[in-house]
């Protein structure tokens, strides 16, 4: 697109805001960044919308939010009159301009004759998935940047089954918003009128006593609770939107000695005691470590911004010192995908067909846990919208029985009444997992421990580029281009010493290409990937236990280049050391490609 263009008709035409005129016109000078406001369209991906705060198209602000609920309304318009009549329901979380963008979302439905369901203040990402089917509407909208920087917004879309909406539904929704070619036309309805037509109603608390009541039939080991119900807990909601729903839910099933971090407990779009309002990050957990010093408390966690992820840290002794051991994604996703299976083995009410669900980059110990219990493992592709897709399929409407699902980006589920990650729901399991480990007089360090002994040892870990800005974007995408050149420089040799810098390489998986690329001595072997096309390279690298792998992928969220290692072996020192090698291998030789 003219960037120079569309950045003249925003700053001077009168259909923009005054203040949005004011701020494009502080920047005349400022090529390079007129051109990053104004290169193209913000992109509307699988999971939405995501970005920067300000003027501009390619920004987050009531222009482009109404956009983007224009070609919404026309993908429900042509649907049909039912999916109309079942309209759509919107939450927010505590962003700056969150609560706006929420309302605009509504009033632009009304104008194409949509009703909505408004959130009466900010509701967590899982209360708003839980909102969309205990309404039975036919889509819902989340207004989140879940973990990014403050300077950051999104809007998230749902379809009726409370997941994100799947690819062919987002492109079908991207359609519409491309055909809006002049976005001074998206129709808007006054608020007031809006509400006085009935077509934008609020909702609030009968929906969380409803959650809330859910939840706690969730509830793994209620006797656990009960006799470590004075257990100290602290909990920081990272000034998010987690507040109320986690403490509901931890009153609700008995826990009755939880210490709330002030500084971090009300709502603040600024994040202002916290860099980055991310629980995978464990400075972001560190107000709430002090607090827990103070408590002698046995568990710490955080949720983010929108309370889909969360992360936790658990008390330790070492070397008579007292200090809070936290843990990794994966870490948690094992050890409370281990409990849950092992508690209803142990009550016997683990049924037949049962399933959990993880990521390609997540933890490949997860196939030992399942195999363990007789459960069936699926991987899908990285984002929670294809873990809700797998419960659709095979839970509701199939004969299997979802038991848990998690990313190793801090993203947990249980049960099958919400689709997307539920840090609520991660919260109570990991305090009832804590509360019954205490009973062994054990901590969940311990556990972790017992866990590594039973499975293996396995280390994990992402690392995150981030380039911002037109000039990040092509950056990432030539890097992925050049580790695909070498990959089909390679794909007739009968090795692959030249990838990933001279790496051991058993195998590669295009998921861009829907193929798998494995080396042998006869060849190079080809096998298709049934998973649907994803711009990510992962690279098998055998090892001690043959799973040690590498992953190159760009984030759908965030101007990151991700990449993920994973090293196992039946030794802890052994695993460590590989995974050593495999970084020093790996990270660097990647990382040259982005300079």
């Amino acid at each position: 697109m003219d960037y120079k263009k569309e950045y003249e008709l925003w700053s001077t035409d009168p259909f923009f805001d005054e203040g949005t005129r004011n701020e494009l016109i502080s920047i005349k000078d400022d090529e390079k960044e007129i051109e990053d406001r104004f290169y193209r369209n913000l992109e509307f991906g699988t999971a939405g919308l995501r970005g920067v705060l300000g003027a501009g198209t390619n920004r987050m602000n009531v222009y482009t939010v109404a956009k983007a609920s224009e070609g919404l309304a026309k993908f429900i318009l042509s649907c049909g009159d039912e999916a109309v009549s079942k309209g759509v329901v919107i939450s927010y979380d505590s962003r700056h301009f969150s609560p706006e963008f929420a309302e605009i979302t509504a009033m632009v439905l009304a104008a194409n004759g949509i009703p909505s369901r408004l959130s009466d203040e900010l509701r967590p990402v899982p209360v708003l998935s839980y909102s969309v089917r205990y309404f039975k509407a036919f889509a819902g909208v989340m207004i989140t940047a879940s973990h990014n920087p403050s300077k950051y917004n999104g809007y998230k879309v749902y379809g009726e089954d409370g997941g994100q909406v799947p690819p062919e539904a987002a492109n079908a929704v991207l359609s519409n918003i491309e055909a809006i070619t002049d976005i001074r036309t998206v129709k808007m309805m006054d608020i007031n009128e809006a509400k006085a037509k009935g077509l934008v109603t609020s909702f609030g608390p009968e929906v969380d006593k409803a959650y809330t009541e859910m939840l706690t039939k969730l509830v793994v080991d209620p006797a656990a609770i009960a006799k470590q119900a004075d257990m100290s807990i602290v909990y920081t909601p990272l000034h998010g939107s987690g507040n109320k729903p986690v403490r509901r839910i931890l009153d609700a099933v008995g826990f009755k000695n939880i210490h709330i971090v002030a500084e971090q407990e009300l709502p603040d779009g600024a994040f202002p005691t916290v860099s980055l309002p991310n629980p995978e990050n464990p400075e972001a957990l560190s107000m709430a470590i002090e607090l827990a010093k103070k408590t002698d408390a046995s568990l710490v966690f955080g949720t983010d911004p929108d309370s889909d992820r969360i992360g936790a840290a658990a008390k330790i002794i070492e070397n008579g010192e007292v200090k809070y051991k936290c843990f990794s994604g994966n870490q948690m996703g094992l050890m409370l995908l281990d409990y849950i299976l092992d508690a209803k083995q142990q009550q016997g009410n683990l049924p037949d067909k049962s399933f959990a669900v993880t990521t390609i980059v997540s933890s490949k110990l997860v196939k030992n846990i399942c195999d363990f219990y007789g459960v069936e493992l699926q991987e899908t592709l990285t984002g929670f919208k294809f873990i809700g897709e797998r419960i659709k399929i095979d839970d509701e409407f199939g004969d299997k029985h979802f038991q848990f699902g998690f990313e190793e980006s801090y993203g947990y589920l249980s049960g099958v009444d919400v689709r997307d990650k539920d840090a609520v729901v991660a919260a109570m399991l990991i305090c009832n997992m804590a509360a019954a480990s205490f009973e062994k007089g054990e901590t969940l360090a311990d556990r972790l421990d017992h866990l590594y002994e039973k499975y293996g040892y396995g280390f994990e870990q992402t690392i995150s580029c981030t380039l911002e800005g037109k000039e990040g974007i092509e950056k990432i995408g030539s890097c992925m281009k050049e580790l695909r050149a070498e990959l089909s420089a390679c794909k007739d040799l009968s090795g692959a010493g030249k990838l990933l810098g001279g790496a051991t390489v058993k195998a590669v998986r295009d998921y861009q290409e829907s193929k798998r690329y494995e080396f042998t001595d006869d060849g190079v072997k080809v096998t298709d990937i049934t998973l649907p096309k994803s711009n990510v390279l992962l690279y098998e690298l055998g090892g001690d236990k043959g799973i040690d792998w590498a992953c190159a992928r760009p984030s759908g969220t965030e101007p990151k280049l991700k990449i993920y290692l994973g090293a196992y072996n039946s030794s802890k020192a052994d695993a460590e050391a590989a995974m050593s090698c495999i970084k020093g291998q790996v990270e660097g030789y990647v990382k040259s490609k982005l300079v």
